[in-house]
């Protein structure tokens, strides 16, 4: 596990599935972590987080967070970290898990004084390249502004000790534009200041350096209308008089370089540490004995240039020899690509071969560029490369080199070389590249910089031109930068320059592919979701699915497609603009509407059958969906069939908003339809609640009755299930009744009752609750839905159970069960399990209770259903606590807790809570036990249920609470 707070708050553990954290769980994890190692009570997080006027819930939302916190340290297996102490939490990362950490810790090992002062210079570098931007950036908290004023003073401390050491050291040279940048930040910092001076007037610019002392002065005296110290004006004085004392210490002399015909290096070079540390140590590594290939590779505009020519820059001293380079134009424009024989002659050149001397055949110039190299060691950086075939030739033979290679191609079968894959700036770097360029205006606008830098697709081409074009444009301002941006007719063309631009730069990668490739790469830019996988390309394009595999690797490659999943492809933002505008000219609408029908039956087809796995009961009342002409391999078993509906349902979600927009309203209705029991049961409620919505409307407007009232009855049960909404579910499936009747849907008419029947059983209704399950049941008899009937008998199970009439409650559970598991519903078997175990336990047989709720737990988790895995926890707890075992009650409640507070499953977090509340009052916990029946109180006071008035006596039976509840 990896914490920053030296830059944007993150915490990383690398391979694993750990779950992100929101900003204000993010805002408590740093505030813990700057106080690693020392308890931190609640009311102190409070206090940090919110000031002195916190809300009524900050209490319970600490406690949310910190239970949030928990969950991803556990998915990474290091919850041990995070302990809960009599005075609070405490927070105890590993050596080397936090950077403020490993900051402290080089910047001691630095010491001024040190004997081995290039050694305190490295450790000093290094504590300083932990820094990624602003620290804490991402967050906000009363807190905040002073932990970063701390923590940017211990950054300016370490740099004005690294300067000391290399003024020292006589590398003042080397400081000046480190030391320019942050006076410039700081420009009231008076030691930086009398350390930037020293190092221009050893530079030979005394003119500079005074003028540096002057702006400070001026500074100073308009700001805090001060004069600088006794030190400053000595130091400026002697700079005056050239004092013979500030002269720099002497140092050996440079060793002269040789030839070098890199191209010039950005000032503005920001972040690829990662990358820059794996060159310098691919070359190490060589023992310089052997060439060595690195192969940059990346979409258009990534930086694979920049980084090459900086790279070369960084290591040009290992090279004598000489820094050569040569443009293979396979993507500039106008041009064609450089064949071997020219770029051996550009090379030969380079390293001083008269231009008499190079032979006039391919094989020659090879065979005199190897021998040139022979025993010298020589950078050589081959720049734009079409792919393998054209720098074969351009390799050195046995030599002492280094060559780096870019291309916007995967260079797969050039044997020998390491391949550098870049992906676009983090967020932090793209925003140092952004205010770089940008300067004070980026730094005043922090939001929209970040907004700009989302629409750019971190894609550093395009953060350049923007950031240049704002520069340019001193009255805009930032937000207006970026709404421009927004506009996605005109995206692409804000984006470029009059010799530039990233529309150029992609169309240029667009001309490089095949007919067959382009085509794909246009159609994948009409599809609606984020990625897509080979059976969807299959459908979108109507290929075999091998040859949609093998063209979406074609596009992976050449960088037009990226891949962040196996077996998963995506574009850029900025290519999927580009993709959609080339589709737009070069497919007719016809060919364009007949290739998103193409994708849309297969997802639905795929959907259905991996629905139909999962609920089998529910089959005949989902559409059915037809096979697809040319049909990719559906899911096989109920683990497939989950997995394809979680790795999918973005973009099944994608496909339905789109549909509803662009008159597919069909498509939106069915596939609402057919996703809603899965929605309903994996905890997908706003998934769930947005595509019925979506579902309704178009029904209403088409005027299709039927699919309207479907619609009420699926929006009903995500209000009554999950929401507890138990009115706004209540009237959703009487408006379902009275439709259903007036068209003589039976089917509809039937489920309308047993869901009215569900909610007057919460109700305690028990009455009005028999008779609607009873003449469902009898409805879904003469329909042969054996779906509905196996839930109608649960229904009237639970209400025989309620009016004690247990026989009866037993055989209508049993009836039930035997239809669940005869038809393979796993969810309906784990809702009659629970319900048998309740059953149990309103008969005292509480060990035979607590097995039935086990069982049903155990298809809950390996089904992935959590919302019954909640209700299965608190049966369990239940079952304890009427046996007198409470620790036991008090953890299955706790993690019933957990779980609906996580998936926002309102009623389990009432019954959680009154649970608590019970055990606590037992154990003479008054205090939390008042902080449970209060919560489950307030839950029940909303959903409107009975439950209220018996949690409103066990309070009154409390005595006053004294104590606050403990951390947890």
């Amino acid at each position: 596990m990896r914490f920053t707070v030296l830059g944007p708050v993150e915490a990383v553990a690398p391979g694993s599935d750990a779950p992100g954290l929101a900003p204000r769980h993010r805002a408590v994890l740093a505030y813990l972590l700057l106080h690693a190692g020392v308890a931190v009570g609640t009311d102190r997080l409070i206090g940090a987080m919110w000031g002195p006027l916190p809300p009524d819930s900050a209490r319970a939302q600490i406690q949310t967070t910190i239970a949030a916190i928990r969950r991803m340290l556990r998915a990474s297996d290091a919850d041990r970290m995070l302990a809960t102490r009599p005075a609070g939490y405490v927070i105890t990362p590993e050596p080397g898990q936090l950077d403020l950490d490993e900051f402290t810790s080089l910047i001691a090992a630095a010491p001024a004084d040190s004997d081995d002062p290039a050694g305190t210079a490295d450790r000093i570098r290094a504590a300083l390249a932990l820094w990624r931007g602003e620290p804490l950036a991402g967050i906000t908290a009363p807190y905040v502004e002073g932990a970063r004023a701390r923590l940017n003073g211990q950054l300016l401390t370490a740099v004005e000790r690294l300067a000391e050491v290399e003024l020292a050291r006589g590398r003042h040279d080397d400081l000046i534009e480190e030391l320019s940048v942050h006076a410039a930040a700081h420009p009231l910092r008076e030691r930086l200041c009398c350390q930037l001076m020293l190092a221009l007037h050893r530079a030979g610019r005394q003119t500079d350096a005074l003028d540096v002392a002057r702006t400070f002065r001026t500074t100073l005296a308009e700001e805090q209308g001060l004069d600088p110290g006794h030190a400053f004006g000595k130091l400026e004085q002697d700079i005056l008089r050239d004092a013979p004392d500030l002269r720099p210490p002497v140092t050996a002399p440079a060793k002269p370089q040789g030839i070098s015909f890199l191209p010039y290096d950005v000032p503005d070079f920001t972040g690829r540490e990662d990358e820059l540390d794996g060159l310098v140590r691919l070359w190490s590594g060589s023992n310089g004995g052997v060439v060595t290939i690195s192969a940059i590779d990346g979409m258009a505009g990534v930086g694979k240039t920049t980084l090459a020519v900086h790279a070369g820059h960084r290591l040009a001293e290992h090279f004598p020899d000489g820094q050569l380079f040569v443009d293979l134009q396979a993507h500039t424009a106008g041009q064609a690509p450089l064949d071997a024989g020219a770029a051996l002659e550009v090379l030969l050149g380079q390293l001083g071969v008269p231009a008499k001397q190079i032979p006039a055949s391919v094989a020659g110039r090879a065979a005199l560029w190897r021998s040139e190299l022979s025993g010298r060691r020589v950078l050589a950086v081959l720049d734009n490369a079409l792919g393998a075939d054209q720098v074969r030739q351009l390799l050195p033979g046995a030599s002492r080199a280094l060559v780096l290679i870019t291309s916007r191609r995967r260079l797969t079968d050039l044997d020998g070389a390491h391949a550098l894959s870049l992906d676009v700036l983090p967020a932090a770097d793209a925003m140092e590249l952004f205010t770089a360029i940008v300067g004070e205006r980026a730094a005043a606008e922090p939001l929209a910089v970040l907004d700009v830098l989302q629409l750019c697709g971190f894609l550093p081409l395009a953060v350049r031109i923007a950031a240049a074009r704002l520069h340019h444009r001193p009255r805009w301002t930032v937000a207006h930068l970026a709404d421009r941006l927004r506009d996605q007719r005109r995206r692409l063309s804000e984006l470029a320059t009059s010799e530039r631009g990233v529309a150029a730069a992609f169309t240029l990668s667009y001309q490089q592919l095949t007919p067959d490739q382009q085509r794909m790469f246009r159609l994948l830019g009409l599809q609606p979701g984020r990625d897509i996988g080979p059976e969807a390309a299959s459908a979108l394009t109507d290929l075999p699915l091998d040859e949609a595999e093998t063209l979406l690797e074609d596009l992976l490659d050449a960088h037009v497609l990226t891949q962040h999943q196996l077996g998963r492809y995506t574009f850029h933002d900025l290519l999927r603009e580009h993709a959609l505008a080339t589709a737009a000219t070069q497919e007719t609408p016809d060919a364009r509407r007949e290739a998103l029908g193409r994708l849309f039956h297969h997802y639905l087809h795929t959907a259905s059958t991996a629905v139909d796995h999962l609920y089998p009961e529910g089959r005949n009342r989902r559409p059915r969906i037809p096979a697809p002409d040319t049909p990719a391999p559906p899911p096989q078993d109920e683990a497939e069939a989950i997995a394809w509906l979680d790795g999918e349902r973005a973009n099944l979600m994608a496909t339905g908003q789109y549909a509803a927009r662009h008159d597919w309203r069909p498509h939106t209705g069915h596939l609402a339809a057919t996703l809603h029991r899965y929605l309903l049961g994996h905890a997908h409620q706003g998934d769930a609640m947005a595509l019925h919505a979506l579902a309704l409307e178009a029904a209403r407007r088409s005027g299709d009755t039927a699919a309207e009232a479907r619609t009420l009855l699926d929006l009903g049960e995500v209000h009554f299930w999950w929401h507890g909404a138990y009115e706004q579910a209540a009237e959703h499936y009487r408006q379902a009744l009275d439709l259903a009747r007036g068209i003589d849907d039976r089917g509809a008419e039937a489920r309308a009752r047993q869901n009215l029947g569900t909610l007057t059983t919460r109700r305690r209704e028990y009455d009005e609750a028999h008779e609607h399950c009873a003449q469902a049941l009898a409805l879904f008899r003469e329909l042969g839905d054996r779906g509905g009937e196996a839930r109608c008998l649960t229904d009237l199970g639970i209400v025989h159970e309620r009016r004690e009439r247990y026989e009866d409650a037993h055989e209508h559970h049993r009836q039930a069960l035997h239809v669940y598991r005869e038809t393979g519903s796993r969810i309906g078997e784990t809702i009659v399990l629970n319900n048998i175990g309740l059953l149990y336990q309103r008969q005292g047989r509480h060990e035979e209770a607590r097995r039935q709720h086990r069982d049903a737990l155990e298809l809950c988790r390996r089904f992935d259903f959590p919302g019954d895995e909640a209700e299965s926890l608190n049966a369990l707890a239940e079952a304890a606590r009427s046996m007198g075992d409470l620790d036991r009650a008090a953890t299955e409640h706790e993690a019933a807790l957990t779980l609906a507070r996580e998936f926002a499953y309102r009623p389990e977090q009432a019954r959680a809570h009154r649970g608590l509340a019970h055990v606590h009052r037992v154990l003479d916990r008054p205090g939390l036990a008042h902080h449970h029946a209060r919560q489950a109180l307030d839950l029940y006071t909303a959903l409107a249920v009975p439950e209220a008035d018996e949690i409103r006596a066990l309070l009154t039976g409390l005595p006053p609470a004294t104590d606050e509840p403990e951390p947890s």
